[in-house]
């Protein structure tokens, strides 16, 4: 199997897998796995369809994460959805970045804290901006349902922090291009940056 076909077969695993053809995308994976037995990429889709072929709940919200982190960095991707996999028990529990200290009366996992609880927070009357910023430089928000990082996406608009939701915009909608929530997010963040230049001019 050359490099070029290994690439356009993991992205066909990737297609079906989107589209909740399981058994498709475990037969994709195991297929680049028994030529390059040391792809976590496609080690880690064979878990991940199999987990959804027995309809282990939460494994699409793994999948998903999975491809936003390999946006970010392939490497650090492979390790923490190895991680989560290997915990399975705790996994959806565990879905993360990084978050602080200062913030009180909060649930701290071992890589962060979970974005309930960190909603919660704010739900409570604080300072969603000042509580996000203590966070973002010290720990990671945890994020387990599609939901919670669409509400996540809109309230990053909502508080002026427009270039930070364009990139996890931009991420998102290589994977899942014709999202229509994204897309309307998308739309936002753009009319919101242009409504901020009308005011600056």
């Amino acid at each position: 199997m050359s490099l070029i076909s290994k690439h356009k077969i993991l992205t066909k695993a990737k297609d079906s897998f989107s589209k909740s053809n399981y058994k498709d995308a475990l037969d994709k994976y195991a297929q680049v796995l028994q030529s390059y037995p040391n792809s976590k990429e496609a080690y880690n889709g064979v878990i991940l369809s199999e987990m959804a072929m027995s309809g282990e709940g939460g494994a699409e919200a793994l999948f998903d994460y999975y491809e936003i982190l390999r946006e970010e960095d392939e490497e650090t991707a492979d390790i923490i959805i190895d991680e989560l996999i290997q915990n399975l028990d705790g996994a959806l529990e565990k879905i993360s970045e990084v978050l602080s200290d200062p913030i009180k009366d909060k649930l701290i996992y071992e890589d962060g804290i979970l974005y309930q609880d960190f909603k919660a927070i704010v739900d409570r009357g604080e300072d969603f901006k000042e509580i996000f910023e203590n966070i973002m430089f010290s720990t990671k928000v945890i994020i387990t349902e599609k939901d919670d990082f669409l509400d996540f996406l809109d309230s990053l608009i909502e508080h002026n922090f427009d270039d930070m939701a364009f990139s996890y915009l931009e991420s998102a909608l290589k994977v899942y291009p014709n999202d229509t929530k994204l897309i309307e997010l998308l739309e936002k963040v753009s009319s919101h940056n242009k409504k901020g230049l009308d005011i600056e001019n």
